[in-house]
C-alpha cells in the first residue's frame, strides 16, 4: 500500500511541473457473484455446484504531452474472503496490468513500448479478455501507421523469467518464448472493411528431456488470416477466416478456423442474428502426431461459443474441434439491453470409441443476459445460462449430461473519474 500511494504521488507531483499535458485518473470496482454448477464442463454425477464473488479494481493514470502518451493501470484481483478480515497482506497484491509509452513521431506513424493490450477485429486471436477480472496484457514493442482508411501495426516480444546470466528456461505456462505479428486493416468503403492478420509466436521447450536446463529449443507456429465486415443500412455482417501452421515442441501443425455471422435490425430496438463457426479438430482414432486442432491463442475466448465458457477458455486445446450454430436476439429500450443466445454444438472431426462411432452432436447451450445503466458511471449485468449436453460431450470432457448443468451471473461496475488536469 505505501509503494501504490508513493507512485500516485510521484504521478500528480509530476504532472504539475510539465508544461502543456493532461492528466486523467479513473477508477474501476468491479465485483461479480457467480453460481457455478456445471460451468466450463458437465459435472459429475453427485457433485454439487458452488457460488462465489470475485473482484476486480483498477486505477487508471492516463498521460498526455504532445507527442507523448503515457499509460499506468494498477489493480488488484480477488475472491471475496480468500484473505482473513485481519490480514496483513493480500494474496494477489497490487499488480501492474498496463504500463506503456507511446510517443507519435508525426500524425501516422508512432511506436509503443511496455505492458499494453492487444486487441484486433473481432478479438478472435489477440484480445483483451476483459470478461476475467485479471483481463490479458503482453509486454512488447508495436509500431504503428494509421491514416483515415489504412492502419498497420507490427511488432514483437521477447520473454524471461527473470534478469538470469546462463541460459535458462523459459517455463511460464502457456506463454511464448518470442513473438512477432503484423496486421493491417482497409476500410474500402464506409461499408466494407478488411484485416489481414499474421502472428509469429515461438515456444522453448527442452530438445531432450533428460537435459532440460542446457538444450533448450524454439519451436514457431503461424496463425494467419483475414477478418471482413460489411454493414449496410440495417444489415450487418462479418466473416473469418485463419490457419495455423508451422511446428510445437517438434510436431507438425495443420488447422484452421472460418466462421459468419448475419446480423439484421428489425427495428431500431431489436436486432437478430445467425452465425456459425467451424473450429478444426482431430479424429480421436486419428494416430498421425500432426496437430489438427485449431487453438485460437490469445482472442476473448469467452465472447465465443456459448457463455459456459466450455470450449477454449482454458480448455479444450487438441481436442475433436468444434462446430458452433447459433442464434442471437438483441432487444435494448431505454436504459435496458436484453440478448437470448441459443447454441447448437457439434464436433469438427469423428469421435471414435473402440465400440463406436459416436454421434458428433455435443449438446445445446442456452445463454440469456441483460445489461442496464444505472447511473452515469455505474452498469448493473447478469446472465442465466444452460447446458443440455449430450453423451459425446461425457465422452469428450467428462462429467454427466443427466445432472442440471447451468450457471448464474450478477456483477457491477462502478467506473467514476476521479481526477482530471489538463494545462
Amino acid at each position: 500500500m505505501k509503494k501504490l500511494k508513493l507512485i500516485l504521488v510521484l504521478i500528480l507531483g509530476l504532472s504539475f511541473e510539465i508544461q502543456a499535458q493532461e492528466l486523467d485518473v479513473n477508477l474501476q470496482l468491479r465485483p461479480r457473484f457467480e453460481y457455478r454448477n456445471g460451468f466450463k464442463s458437465l459435472l459429475d454425477e453427485g457433485q454439487k455446484g458452488t457460488s462465489q464473488i470475485s473482484q476486480r479494481s483498477r486505477l487508471n493514470f492516463n498521460f498526455n504531452q504532445e507527442n507523448l502518451i503515457v499509460k499506468l493501470t494498477l489493480q488488484n484481483t480477488r475472491t471475496w474472503g480468500d484473505v482473513p478480515t485481519t490480514t496483513q497482506s493480500d494474496k494477489n497484491g497490487v499488480a501492474v496490468f498496463e504500463a506503456w509509452a507511446q510517443y507519435n513521431f508525426n500524425e501516422k506513424w508512432s511506436a509503443r513500448m511496455g505492458r499494453q493490450v492487444l486487441s484486433y477485429d473481432n478479438q478472435r486471436i489477440l484480445g483483451e479478455l476483459d470478461w476475467a477480472q485479471q483481463g490479458q496484457s503482453h509486454d512488447a514493442l508495436i509500431f504503428s501507421y494509421h491514416t483515415e482508411k489504412q492502419k498497420l501495426d507490427f511488432g514483437g516480444a521477447y520473454n524471461s523469467t527473470s534478469e538470469n546470466l546462463v541460459q535458462t528456461p523459459y517455463t511460464v505456462p502457456n506463454n511464448y518464448k518470442t513473438m512477432q505479428y503484423a496486421w493491417y486493416h482497409n476500410q474500402f468503403t464506409g461499408d466494407l472493411g478488411a484485416s489481414l492478420l499474421f502472428l509469429n509466436t515461438g515456444y522453448e521447450y527442452p530438445a531432450v528431456p533428460a537435459n532440460p536446463t542446457q538444450d533448450l529449443k524454439v519451436d514457431y507456429k503461424q496463425t494467419f488470416g483475414t477478418y471482413v465486415t460489411y454493414k449496410k443500412n440495417k444489415l450487418d455482417t462479418n466473416f473469418w477466416l485463419y490457419g495455423q501452421t508451422g511446428k510445437s515442441t517438434d510436431l507438425k501443425v495443420s488447422a484452421w478456423n472460418a466462421a459468419a455471422n448475419v446480423n439484421y435490425s428489425v427495428t431500431d430496438s431489436f436486432k437478430a442474428g445467425l452465425g456459425y463457426e467451424f473450429l478444426s479438430g482431430k479424429d480421436t482414432n486419428d494416430g498421425s502426431t500432426v496437430i489438427k486442432s485449431f487453438n485460437p491463442l490469445f482472442g476473448t475466448n469467452h465472447g465465443f461459443n456459448g457463455y459456459m465458457d466450455y470450449f477454449y477458455v482454458g480448455n479444450y486445446t487438441n481436442s475433436v474441434g468444434l462446430q458452433d450454430v447459433f442464434i442471437k436476439l438483441n432487444y435494448n429500450v431505454n436504459k435496458w439491453q436484453f440478448a437470448l443466445i441459443p447454441h447448437v454444438f457439434l464436433t469438427a472431426a469423428d469421435v471414435v470409441t473402440p465400440l463406436e462411432k459416436m454421434d458428433s452432436y455435443l449438446g445445446t447451450e442456452i445463454d440469456a443476459t441483460f445489461g442496464y445503466n444505472f447511473k452515469k458511471d455505474i452498469t448493473i449485468t447478469g446472465g442465466y445460462s444452460q447446458m443440455f449436453g449430450s453423451k459425446t460431450m461425457e465422452y469428450v470432457k467428462g462429467g454427466y449430461a443427466g445432472h442440471t448443468n447451468n450457471w448464474a451471473w450478477l456483477m457491477i461496475s462502478v467506473n467514476p473519474r476521479i481526477f482530471t488536469y489538463k494545462k
